[in-house]
């Protein structure tokens, strides 16, 4: 059983945590709401919408594992996944992805909205149209990237959903700046994989056999500044003037991903690498202390 749930690739919980920038921006925009709640139901919500992700992000891990085993056998270090090297049956394991997600969808659907369910249902389907042929957009250059950073607003819905007793929908300008910004680490991380793979990075991923390290740099680039500009539009249209003096340090994030990104091979090859570099890790908390204390400066629209 411990083979299995090493398949599962439960280590990537932190990712589920991404939900709760989606919270975040609710509160923030609907402040009398946080107050009128109590602690435990705050808290409560909290946690079964990141268990309820996390559970629909493993499912979604167990279908890429299953699909991906004649890719993956041609990665030196994915090759020893455990389904890859026969430690564990394909069957037995898509039955676990089946069981985690009829429970998972059933509890969000008997306790939450059902904008939060539909939501949680939809990074379901982004995962098999990623990953599941005759779609499989992963295998589609730059489309690959734009469909798996897809997952990054759809993961703000799940947070904004949580705590949203209506169905007013969350500001546009924000799902964009959040895919925007998903698509550059993406693209980052394919210009890694490239760069690591070499000659074997088509075998790997049929995407790669047509990308150009020039190509993902432009992408990059252009994925920061979509990011970056609807981030200000954002500040501007809501009148948020911290959100603004922040956008130089902002600015100096994105540069230090590209900075990493194009010095270092590896880095970028799972994103939350970066966030072993201690001083990129305190920078980041760094600029998360800010827009937690921006919420006691800033009056949306004042």
């Amino acid at each position: 059983m411990n083979v299995y749930l090493k398949a599962m690739r439960l280590e990537r919980w932190p990712r589920s945590f991404a939900i709760f920038i989606g919270s975040a921006s609710f509160f923030f925009l609907n402040r009398d709401f946080l107050f009128s709640k109590g602690v435990f139901w705050l808290v409560s919500n909290a946690t079964a919408a990141f268990l309820l992700t996390w559970a629909i992000s493993t499912a979604n891990y167990i279908i890429n594992e299953i699909v991906d085993v004649p890719y993956d056998m041609h990665h030196p270090t994915k090759k020893n996944r455990p389904l890859v090297k026969g430690e564990i049956k394909k069957n037995p394991f898509l039955l676990y992805g089946i069981i985690l997600t009829v429970f998972s969808l059933s509890l969000a659907f008997t306790f939450f909205s059902r904008p939060f369910f539909l939501s949680l249902a939809l990074l379901l389907v982004a995962g098999f149209i990623y990953n599941i042929k005759p779609i499989r957009t992963k295998d589609v250059p730059f489309l690959d990237s734009i469909s798996e950073s897809a997952n990054n607003p759809i993961r703000f819905l799940i947070g904004w959903f949580a705590f949203s007793q209506s169905n007013t929908f969350p500001p546009i300008l924000l799902l964009l700046c959040w895919w925007a910004f998903g698509n550059l680490l993406m693209e980052s991380k394919r210009l890694s994989e490239l760069r690591f793979l070499k000659e074997k990075a088509g075998d790997y991923r049929a995407s790669l056999k047509k990308y150009r390290e020039k190509s993902l740099i432009l992408n990059m680039a252009l994925s920061a500044a979509i990011s970056f500009a609807t981030y200000i539009y954002f500040a501007v249209i809501f009148k948020l003037q911290s959100f603004i003096y922040f956008s130089p340090l902002i600015f100096l994030y994105f540069l230090l991903i590209f900075i990493k990104t194009l010095r270092e091979k590896e880095v970028m090859e799972e994103p939350e690498r970066l966030m072993r570099d201690f001083r990129f890790s305190i920078y980041t908390f760094f600029l998360i202390l800010l827009f937690f204390l921006s919420f006691f400066v800033d009056k949306v629209g004042q």
